[in-house]
């Protein structure tokens, strides 16, 4: 038995799961752990790209898509960790987290999962890194909007929103982004639940876990999601499969609720679905008759953070994707604030792209926690893939 298993199920995001296991890697130094990555058929050379550049890594590559669930299911039958680690591929691990969660998870043996701080491309904290228990009331204030507008009151229970960023707290979900789970509590009350094939499987294993007798925990580590690279949020699939998750998980945990109850929930579940699938259809129209979105033609500027070994390999794909771009030659010795003091380009979106070759990933994407600026996102280099990938696009 190693000490931590780790499951990756990727689908179409060569780029991004490369730079995940890029990441990971360097977070696993100096930890017993088996790293298994389940492609769903993606057609895109990430079965390939794997096998060469990452020999260490067990890559299960499936005929079709067999969904989420039973993906990360036929990977953690064939491993044999202590502690088992579902991770999106859309995500950057900081050096640190995975020692700092296993440390945690060995002193609370009652614990039997733990999430982390998810934090976007800007630096700013995903909400969904600590959830409530969607009973039928907690999603009826989230549906209607009451979670938004009362975030620290009874109504934003869907996110915790009383909860200090800073301290370990329990929490009742986990998100399958980054969910590190206990293998003996995973044996006493099963895997993911194959009818889920996407979405609302993290939450039904989180709340069988916590009604086994377990502790769902938050931990103040950190790792960038860059929330929906791993799956296309503008598409009628999406929407599809998204909702349908949200009444299957309804049913199970909730079936037996008053009709008076149940109605509503139903109810907005199916109207939140029909106005997503209506907006996208206006979206696909607009499209269609030639008006430009506005948000695309606004101007973007490119801040190149690298090495001198780097910037000729940058100044490359600036000028092959023409980009505004200045270019500033430098590590994390030189400069172990980053662009914190920098003055910034005036434009619309600012990505401040880092060699990550010359820095590390927790350094930045503290930078970018400690210093957010509005329409500053992050961005990444590679000498070692030549991509630059931000959380709208990869660059060549």
């Amino acid at each position: 038995m190693v000490k931590l298993s780790v499951v990756i199920v990727s689908y179409k995001v060569r780029a991004y799961v490369e730079q995940c296991l890029a990441s990971l890697l360097r977070s696993l130094r100096d930890i017993d752990a088996e790293v298994f990555v389940v492609d769903n058929n993606s057609h895109d050379g990430t079965v390939q790209l794997i096998r060469s550049r990452f020999p260490q890594v067990k890559v299960m590559g499936s005929s079709h898509n067999l969904g989420f669930a039973r993906a990360n299911n036929a990977a953690i039958r064939q491993s044999s960790g202590e502690y088992v680690l579902l991770l999106n591929p859309d995500t950057i691990v900081a050096e640190d987290t995975i020692r700092c969660v296993l440390d945690f998870m060995d002193a609370h043996p009652n614990a039997g999962s733990a999430g982390v701080a998810m934090q976007c491309a800007d630096g700013s904290l995903a909400p969904e890194s600590r959830r409530g228990r969607p009973s039928p009331m907690t999603a009826f204030y989230k549906m209607c909007g009451l979670c938004a507008m009362f975030p620290h009151s009874r109504f934003g229970r869907y996110y915790m929103g009383g909860m200090s960023w800073s301290e370990a707290g329990r929490i009742d979900v986990v998100s399958g982004a980054f969910c590190m789970m206990r293998r003996s509590a995973l044996d006493r009350v099963g895997l993911l639940d194959e009818d889920f094939f996407m979405y609302g499987e993290d939450i039904d294993l989180s709340c069988r876990i916590a009604d086994a007798g377990y502790e769902n925990w938050y931990i103040p580590a950190h790792i960038l999601h860059y929330k929906g690279e791993s799956s296309h949020q503008s598409s009628f699939r999406y929407v599809h499969v998204f909702y349908n998750a949200m009444l299957i998980f309804f049913r199970k945990h909730y079936g037996s609720v008053s009709h008076l109850v149940a109605l509503p929930i139903k109810a907005a579940i199916l109207l939140k679905a029909t106005i997503a699938l209506f907006s996208m259809q206006m979206r696909a129209i607009r499209r269609a008759l030639g008006f430009v979105d506005p948000q695309r033609m606004r101007r973007a500027a490119y801040i190149f953070i690298c090495t001198k070994d780097s910037e000729s390999k940058c100044r490359d794909i600036a000028l092959r994707n023409a980009l505004e771009a200045t270019f500033v030659v430098s590590d994390c010795l030189e400069r172990p604030n980053g662009h914190a003091c920098m003055a910034l380009p005036d434009a619309h979106k600012v990505y401040v792209v880092y060699d990550t070759d010359a820095f590390g990933f927790g350094q930045v994407l503290r930078q970018f926690r400690e210093n957010r600026r509005k329409g500053v996102s992050m961005g990444t280099f590679s000498s070692k893939t030549g991509n630059v990938i931000t959380y709208e696009e990869v660059l060549s």
